[in-house]
Formats: C-alpha cells, structure tokens, sequence
C-alpha cells in the first residue's frame, strides 16, 4: 500500500472574449498564459517524451494522434511554474494544473494558487493591452451546451485491478457530487429539465467506463497514463468532479476519494451497491436539491445519496479505527461525516460551506429583491459571475470578503503556493530547478527534468518516482550545487 497518496488536479478555465470579433478561443488562450509575470524559466519548453493519453487501463491502445507539437510551438503552449506545476493551453481553454500533491489539505492551497495565477495573467494582459479583453471563469460550462473539466488525479498501486477501482467507485462517484458540486442553473445537453442543479458536470455524462474526455463522457476515465513508473503505478484520472470555489468542497471531493483508494488497495470490501443506471443516477442526484431523493439498486433495492455516502463513510471509519491515520486523514472522516448530517437535516445549514448551497441562496435572494425568476438572464450571468476568477469582481469573492463562507486555508498558504513547491513529492525538485537554474532549463514535465549546458547533449533527469525527489532528498543536493553542471556531475557521479 502507497504510504502517502500522490494526487493533483487540472483545471480548464472558461474564457470569454470581450469584444465580437476575439473569437479564436486557442488564440486568446495563447496570449493569456503568455503575459503570466513570473515565470522562472520562459525558455523552457514541455517535455512529451512519457505521455501517451491514447493508453487505455482496458489492455490496449487507441488509434489517434499523439500531441508532438514543435519547440516554438510548444513553448507558446506551455509554461513550467516555479510551484512545480504547469500553465498551458489544452484546446481551446487555458488550463492549470497543480503540482503532485501528498493530502487534500495541500491540494486545496495548489488549487486556489492556480485562481491567483490565472488571474494574475488577466491583469498582466490588461496592462499591456490597456483595456481587459478577456473573462474567465471556474467553472465547467458556458450556459450554451459546453463544458470544459476539471480532472482529478491519485497515484495508485499498478497491482490493484481496474475492474476493482470501477467496482468500487461508481456509487461512490455518482454521489459526491451532494457536497462536492458547485451548483448550476438550469439543464444542458438535451437532459430534463430543472431550475437549479447541484452538479454543474452532470448533465455531460453519457457512458459509464470509456477513454474519451470530451464527447460521450464517461463516469470511469480510462486513461492509463501514469506520469511515473508504470510497472507500479497507475493514475485514477477522475473527470466526474466540478471546479469548486469553496475549500470545503474541493478538500472533501479529493479528501474522501483519497481515503477510498486507500480502502480500495487494502483490499477493503465494500457495501454492495452497484446503481441500477449509473448515468441516469448521476443526473438524478443532481437535481435533488433536498438530497431525498431514492435512487434504483441493481439487486431492486433503493437508497439516497446520503445512504451510500455513509455507507462509504462507515466503510472507512471501521477501517481507520485498526490502522493508523493522518490528521488529515481524520479531520476529512469529520467534515465528512458532519456535512452528511447536515444535508440529513436541511442542506442549507450549510450554505456557509458549500458551493451549490452558496450559490443558490445568493440567487435566491437576489430573484426576492428583484421579482425574477429562474430563466431571467440575470441570474444566468450570475452563475457565471459567481466563477469569476478576478478577486475584485468574482461572487465567490464577495461572499470571503464579507465573511459568509468558512476557509480551511489562509491567504498567506495560498501566496505561498503560487511561488514555492510542495515539499513531499518530486515538484519539490523540479520547482527549485526552475527557480535556481532557470537559463539552464531547456524542458521540463512530470517525469524529467532536461538540462542545456552549453555542450551538444540535453542531459535528462528521470523523476519516475513522485514521491522521491522531496525536500528532505535533495535541499542538501540543490544547496551545495553552485551552477546547473554541478548538480549534473554530482546526480550522474
């Protein structure tokens, strides 16, 4: 069993065009990750030699194009961050990813750095346009039938079978979304009806294992593209969850999923609750603002969304009271545990908590004063303003301002994690690379670090091993090398 899960997220900005005629989304993406202010290494390009997202945890390989774009290209695309994590465009969206995490806690200050960083390139871009030419938003749709992701990633023993993760997870999954969804209005994708929904993702999901991430997506992604050793890992790519604004929710999507994947290695049984439909389910969940709602076993049985969640809850509390736990780990069965009774109860003892509740209840009390209604186009402009990533315009950011949502982290945290490393996995390596040695760097990606001393040869540093490359493994290293080909004859010695 992995000693400490290695996790992250990815997250697609929804970008917006101020004026008609900046309608190449690629484009505008290009020129807003460009004018980020800080980066270490500008130079350095991605490095694609261990992707391959065309592997399928199913055995085989799909037929496709593999993403080799050319070195001008590529450093137009991307830009390695000082914080070990990656800003670059995927399609048509600028997309953050964090750096390899070790506990959600961690994760939740990475992910809101990304906000900052994000929205740091808005500001940067103004100043030298002299007008603000782009929105952006995190979210997951544009109110006009796209969505774009926002992925989870946890490093998992290669030796557990795919078919156990599935088994294990679909229930799980399909339900989570009760405190970790961000709220939307109304329906998309040519799916029932409704008002008001909890997830903003559920209405794109169509199949229920498949590899695709953009059309007919699937419940359980596929992907088996490791970013490690793929003799013993695999990466779970989770593309099922919302971007969150509040911490709670984030903490809890990652945080509960972290503790299943645990179970799920120790070889834990779990409750059987195998969905009758899980894709009509998903939909179903979402629309259930009360969390009543009965959902259809595959043995004729019925239970809520809360009933398998405390199934799974209850699974991990039996488990946690005979192994030892972190602190995260038992503060996360807490939060857990208290935002279930709480949705048992009313779901809006927790609208200082979650992002759906949050959210509607701002409507809801903006439609009082105005006399609107659900399909008025304000409130549609609000459900994006809400994800509005600039602090001074964004709702979310309203609502921390005038303290009506809990934090779990502090500002400082999150200044932190834009500029500096986690210190528990190989991004801790890779970050200061950057930062110390920033000329030197010709490219970098999740599994190598390449080097450009001046000689014929790009020297490449294999960071297979995530949880290798720490602080504690190589502070001492990094310190003592004084130049880039110092650290090279001493790692290659």
């Amino acid at each position: 069993m992995l000693f400490s899960r290695v996790l992250g997220t990815e997250t697609e900005f929804g970008i917006a065009a101020r004026e008609a005629g900046a309608l190449d989304p690629v484009s505008n993406s290009i020129q807003l990750i460009g004018h980020y202010p800080a980066l270490p290494s500008p130079q350095a390009i991605w490095d694609y030699e261990n992707e391959n997202p065309l592997l399928d945890a199913r055995g085989f390989e799909v037929e496709g194009e593999r993403e080799r774009p050319g070195p001008d290209y590529n450093r137009l695309l991307n830009r390695l961050l000082a914080n070990g994590g990656r800003l670059y465009v995927d399609g048509a969206h600028p997309e953050y990813s964090t750096p390899e995490c070790t506990n959600a806690r961690e994760l939740v200050a990475f992910e809101r750095a990304g906000e900052r960083i994000m929205a740091d390139c808005l500001q940067a871009l103004a100043r030298d346009r002299g007008v603000e030419q782009f929105l952006l938003y995190k979210n997951n749709s544009d109110g006009k039938g796209n969505s774009y992701g926002y992925h989870e990633n946890y490093l998992v023993a290669r030796s557990v079978s795919f078919e156990r993760i599935v088994q294990a997870l679909v229930p799980f999954l399909v339900t989570r979304q009760i405190y970790a969804g961000s709220g939307k209005v109304g329906s998309e994708n040519q799916t029932k009806s409704a008002d008001y929904q909890i997830s903003q993702r559920a209405d794109f999901f169509e199949c229920l294992v498949d590899l695709n991430t953009m059309v007919k997506r699937p419940i359980i992604n596929t992907r088996d593209e490791p970013h490690a050793d793929p003799a013993k890992y695999r990466r779970l790519h989770v593309i099922v969850g919302d971007a969150n604004m509040a911490e709670l929710p984030t903490y809890l999507k990652v945080g509960t999923l972290a503790i299943v994947l645990e179970m799920v290695e120790a070889g834990v049984e779990f409750p059987k609750l195998e969905l009758d439909d899980p894709v009509r389910a998903i939909k179903e969940v979402s629309r259930d603002l009360e969390v009543k709602r009965q959902l259809k076993l595959a043995d004729g049985r019925a239970t809520s969304a809360i009933g398998i969640q405390r199934a799974y809850l209850k699974t991990a509390m039996d488990y946690f009271a005979c192994h030892e736990l972190t602190q995260v780990t038992k503060d996360v069965l807490v939060r857990w545990e208290e935002v279930l009774d709480k949705l048992e109860q009313d779901p809006m003892l927790l609208v200082r908590d979650l992002d759906w509740v949050a959210k509607r209840q701002m409507m809801r009390s903006y439609m009082d004063r105005k006399g609107c209604g659900w399909t008025d186009p304000r409130v549609a402009l609000m459900d994006l303003q809400y994800h509005d990533v600039r602090p001074e315009k964004g709702l979310y950011y309203t609502l921390e301002r005038s303290n009506l949502i809990d934090r779990l982290v502090q500002d400082s945290e999150i200044a932190k994690a834009v500029h500096m490393p986690p210190t528990g996995t190989r991004a801790y390596f890779r970050g200061h690379c950057l930062k110390k040695f920033s000329r030197q760097i010709y490219a970098g990606s999740w599994t190598s670090v390449l080097f450009d001393v001046g000689n014929t040869t790009i020297k490449r540093i294999p960071l297979m091993e995530p949880l290798r490359g720490t602080e504690s493994l190589t502070r001492e290293l990094l310190e003592g090398s004084d130049s880039a080909e110092s650290l090279l004859a001493k790692l290659t010695a």
